[in-house]
């Protein structure tokens, strides 16, 4: 967005107070991203008042007349508008603010989107070390949580041409790019051909001068067999796996809609780590989903337990209007679904612990970033582990071979091999 509206002739304005226009990008995952927006919202304009607002994203797909009823908020564009965005903000800086603009609604049926609005984000992880590329957008899965289809529309891919220009670019700058998609895994069904990512993968490697290349989130059951064996085999490819999991009861997994059980979960992650025991292995997990017993908690934690995870990002269920889990019954109690999120986060700070003692004495891969540390550079490591490069203060965006000497808390320390 950013992109189009510099093309337009805007410019990107020091701070939020001085802007003519504040567009603020919505998430609507979880009700505490809706609060989070609307709290940006009234910030903005009690810091910025004659400042234009234009709110887009998801939430805004999503409940569009809430958004608009917020004081400043000038217009609401959806999802399926997100292309018209740079027009709009070009009328707004060639005229003056005008009352008669507020609360303009531009949302449409998302389910026709067949536009594709993607550029390299070069701010990942905080920093500017490992751009994000999107190359796939939108859901046909229909969990029963979940809003992202109803916001985000259908599937849809980046062509094989436009990924490989990008990443192409992106290597010129950087050592390492993280590709993203809201279900990444289905890359390229929507293409004439019906291409698969293992195939996009390989001819980004063979095309491109890209250090390595890291995939964010893919659904379990498209971590294929073809996909593994790329990983294993291709030394640019991060040995990272990120697979939801959401619970490790069947019985949840079945009124959750979810594709899959427990043992074709566990058969795809062990076949993994098999074939890469050094591998980070991640998984999102929701707690306190509705109907959600105590013993099926306890079978999601024995499973969680059993597996070589080396983080979790856990979750608590949120409703989402809308949805088919927001009319169930058997809600499950604040406090119950918080203690039950504070057991798998402590599980998995003790596995990611142990994961990170088992990798002194080896040497790893780290990708230098724009952090400090009072003993040295910071970096990470294609297995997903925060590296502290001791003694050394070297520039981000630089690719090193190090040493793991100890782990201490959350990181692990180590001392250079080789510097490129």
């Amino acid at each position: 967005m950013e992109l189009a509206l510099r093309a337009r002739g805007l410019a990107a304005s020091a701070a939020r107070a001085e802007a003519d226009v504040v567009v603020i990008n919505t998430c609507t995952v979880t009700a505490a991203a809706d609060q989070d927006a609307r709290q940006a919202i009234r910030r903005a304009h009690r810091e910025n008042p004659a400042a234009e607002i234009l709110v887009t994203g998801c939430y805004a797909q999503r409940a569009p007349q809430e958004l608009a009823a917020l004081p400043g908020v000038t217009w609401v564009v959806g999802n399926s508008h997100k292309l018209d965005l740079p027009d709009l903000v070009g009328i707004a800086s060639a005229r003056q603010p005008s009352v008669a603009f507020h609360g303009q609604i531009l949302v449409g049926d998302i389910f026709s989107q067949t536009g594709f609005l993607s550029a390299p984000v070069e701010d990942a992880s905080g920093d500017r070390s490992r751009p994000n590329l999107k190359i796939q957008d939108g859901c046909n899965n229909r969990c029963s949580f979940c809003v992202i289809p109803s916001v985000r529309g259908p599937s849809r891919s980046a062509t094989a041409e436009t990924v490989i220009g990008q990443v192409r670019s992106l290597a010129e700058r950087y050592r390492e790019v993280v590709l993203t998609g809201i279900n990444l895994g289905r890359w390229g069904r929507d293409l004439p051909g019906r291409p698969r990512l293992a195939g996009l993968l390989r001819r980004v490697l063979d095309q491109t001068p890209v250090e390595r290349l890291r995939l964010s989130s893919i659904e379990p059951l498209d971590w294929s067999d073809e996909l593994l064996e790329l990983v294993v085999g291709e030394s640019r490819l991060a040995r990272h796996v990120h697979a939801p999991l959401q619970s490790g009861s069947d019985a949840v997994l079945r009124r959750m809609y979810r594709r899959y059980r427990t043992r074709h979960y566990a058969a795809r992650i062990e076949k993994a780590w098999r074939l890469m025991p050094d591998a980070a292995f991640g998984a999102d997990v929701m707690v306190g989903f509705p109907g959600e017993t105590v013993e099926e908690f306890e079978q999601t934690r024995r499973f969680i337990d059993g597996l070589p995870f080396t983080y979790l990002h856990v979750f608590t269920y949120s409703v989402r209007p809308g949805t088919v889990a927001a009319a169930l019954p058997g809600q499950v109690a604040a406090p119950v679904a918080r203690e039950r999120n504070r057991i798998l986060r402590e599980l998995a700070a003790e596995k990611g612990r142990r994961f990170r003692e088992s990798l002194v004495g080896r040497t790893v891969s780290v990708v230098t970033l724009e952090q400090d540390h009072p003993e040295g550079a910071v970096g990470l490591s294609g297995n997903y582990v925060r590296v502290v490069v001791r003694g050394e203060r070297i520039p981000a965006k630089r690719l090193l071979e190090v040493r793991i000497t100890s782990a201490v808390g959350d990181v692990v320390m180590g001392l250079k091999r080789d510097q490129r």
